[in-house]
């Protein structure tokens, strides 16, 4: 590996990526990690502005040499609300809240490369470091942060986010020039009919029929909308009706997930999903109300910055480490709203299989929001100097 000389020693970066890890914070309140980023930007002399989007930090920091380029580099802050099965000792110190993504190491990294920039600035132009609120639970705090005046204020010419996944090959790189994560999106039939009890139900107008029918339905309606040479998936994940197990309720609901690579084929999920519900609805003379909240586009990396992105990867970890043509996961990242209004590269960063735990270690496996899972410290400098480089290699350009 080519790692940037700075990072020999990252044992200062190991504590404090566990020092964020013990004390997990949910999205929009990650009051004490944004303070810590915040402080340690300003102790390397990184211009600091807090209270983006509530809790997210922006670092700006210039270059010794004039340049009219500007990059954002982001990383993300919060936690999941998870009980942590993990007993060593910066196990979190918060029931209920946990760093079962990785966002603590996702911050150190970046943290790790806005040291060593600050120290030589050996670039032209302009870095800004984008600590980014309320990447989980559909919160949007990407989307928050651009509708807070993030690009206006700290203006773009490309962005770039790395995002840690279970990938064997420890440290190796993986990303395309195209689709890499799917949307996010949620949706939700409320079935309306008249209760009665389930010893009468001709009294009444059953809602729970109604609601099984359309579930079974809903498993085919992808097949029927969306062009078959296309990845898109629902699911249905919930269902309720009565509480009492006599009694034929009101209402009942269904709900779900919908992921796709498209939002055409988004669109049509969704009007075939509506279309289905009202005439599932009537045929057992119920009445449907459908939500469908849309928390997150898919993340569509952009070609030119994604084979930038691949040939500064294969700089730090030789060719043989990097995957340029990753296939897309039905997981989402709400970095896809930041690529939506700015051209960059979203990529992953490999994690390894567990094996770097230390013991007492929960028993699941160590994959992203598992209640086992911990971020693998010693890609803490693969990843920085991938941030360093691609700093000083995107701005230098002509």
């Amino acid at each position: 590996m080519n790692l940037v000389d700075g990072f020999a020693d990252i044992s200062r970066f190991v504590r404090l990526r566990r020092d964020i890890h013990a004390h997990p914070e949910l999205g929009f309140e990650e009051h004490r990690t944004s303070k810590i980023v915040a402080d340690l930007l300003r102790e390397w002399g990184v211009e600091v502005h807090t209270g983006v989007a509530g809790t997210g930090v922006v670092g700006v920091l210039r270059g010794n040499r004039p340049g009219p380029r500007a990059i954002g580099l982001r990383a993300d802050l919060d936690a999941l609300p998870l009980q942590e099965q993990n007993r060593f000792e910066h196990r979190s110190q918060h029931d209920g809240r946990m760093h079962a993504c990785g966002h603590d190491g996702h911050t150190t990294m970046l943290l790790a490369a806005a040291w060593h920039l600050a120290q030589h600035r050996d670039f032209a132009g302009t870095v800004n470091f984008i600590f980014q609120p309320a990447e989980e639970m559909g919160k949007a705090g990407a989307l928050k942060m651009i509708q807070d005046g993030l690009f206006e204020r700290f203006p773009c010419d490309a962005v770039f986010a790395l995002h840690n996944f279970a990938i064997e090959a420890v440290g190796s790189f993986a990303l395309n020039h195209g689709a890499m994560m799917a949307s996010s999106n949620t949706w939700r039939v409320e079935i309306s009919g008249r209760g009665t009890h389930a010893s009468m139900p001709h009294t009444g107008i059953d809602p729970v029929a109604a609601t099984i029918n359309l579930g079974q339905q809903l498993q085919s309606l992808v097949a029927r909308v969306v062009d078959s040479r296309e990845r898109a998936l629902l699911a249905v994940t919930q269902i309720q009706g009565s509480d009492a197990p006599n009694v034929i309720p009101d209402k009942a609901w269904v709900g779900g997930t919908v992921r796709t690579f498209s939002v055409d084929a988004l669109d049509r999920i969704e009007a075939g999903l509506r279309q289905l519900a009202a005439h599932t609805a009537q045929a057992h003379g119920c009445s449907a109300q459908v939500s469908f909240r849309r928390a997150s586009p898919p993340v569509v990396n952009h070609e030119q910055e994604a084979r930038f992105a691949a040939d500064v990867m294969r700089e730090v970890v030789g060719a043989g480490r990097v995957d340029e043509n990753f296939t897309a996961v039905m997981a989402a990242e709400d970095f896809a709203h930041m690529l939506r209004v700015k051209p960059g590269c979203y990529g992953f960063i490999g994690n390894g299989d567990g094996g770097h735990r230390l013991p007492d270690h929960g028993p699941g496996p160590c994959i992203i929001h598992n209640t086992s899972f911990d971020f693998n410290d010693e890609i803490i400098p693969v990843g920085a100097s991938y941030f360093v480089r691609l700093a000083q290699r995107w701005l230098d350009q002509p």
